[in-house]
């Protein structure tokens, strides 16, 4: 998954930082390899944490890189890409527990459906992959019951307690521009290439309020 040469990585990121920030309303940010937090003004600063931010991009970046073996698990067996009952009962628990935690259940569930659709975005794009180029393909089927799964929840578990935390942050002004800088950090830092970028984007436009 790594990014194979540096022109590629810029390229990417940029792609990352505009689709991201046209998504949440924001600026886009400059084609650098691993931007820089843009500075806040004072007005901007305000209601807007950074740390909180950043946790979200760092999970939802996690979360993303597991779509490699969940399609491994999936690939070449009947397991459909959709799920729509698995689907139902990951956001319904988030529901109940965001309720919980005084996370409004509709936030919740609209992150976490981003968050789904996104690994949906990668398995898709795993699968044309290893159609076109069975040499890719993986050489060993994880056990999603037993090892994929179980790093999911806690990433659910963790992602929660971060959505509790950015509250304050989603209407700030600089919510799109600080969430952008975090996710390009993030996906810098995992090597991600066009397609896992692709999927990033579609991760995250729940995040702050528009």
């Amino acid at each position: 998954m790594r990014i194979r040469t540096t022109s590629t990585t810029a390229r990417c990121l940029l792609t990352l930082g505009a689709a991201t920030a046209f998504a949440l309303g924001g600026a886009a940010l400059p084609a650098t390899a691993a931007p820089a937090a843009p500075a806040a003004t004072s007005s901007q600063s305000a209601h807007a944490d950074p740390r909180a931010l950043a946790a979200i991009t760092s999970l939802a970046t996690e979360r993303l890189a597991l779509a490699d073996k969940v399609a491994a698990a999936k690939y070449g067996t009947d397991a459909p890409i959709d799920d729509p009952a698995r689907e139902k009962v990951i956001l319904d628990d988030v529901a109940e527990r965001s309720a919980g935690l005084g996370i409004d259940p509709a936030f919740a569930q609209a992150v976490f459906r981003d968050q789904i659709e996104a690994n949906k975005v990668v398995q898709r794009g795993l699968y044309a992959r290893w159609d076109a180029h069975p040499e890719q393909r993986p050489t060993e089927r994880p056990d999603l019951a037993k090892e994929v799964r179980p790093q999911l929840d806690r990433i659910t578990t963790q992602l929660l307690d971060a959505l509790r935390e950015v509250a304050p942050t989603r209407a700030s002004a600089a919510c799109g521009p600080l969430l952008t800088a975090a996710a390009l950090r993030d996906a810098h830092a995992r090597g991600f290439d066009a397609l896992h970028l692709k999927g990033l984007a579609q991760a995250l436009p729940s995040v702050c309020a528009s």
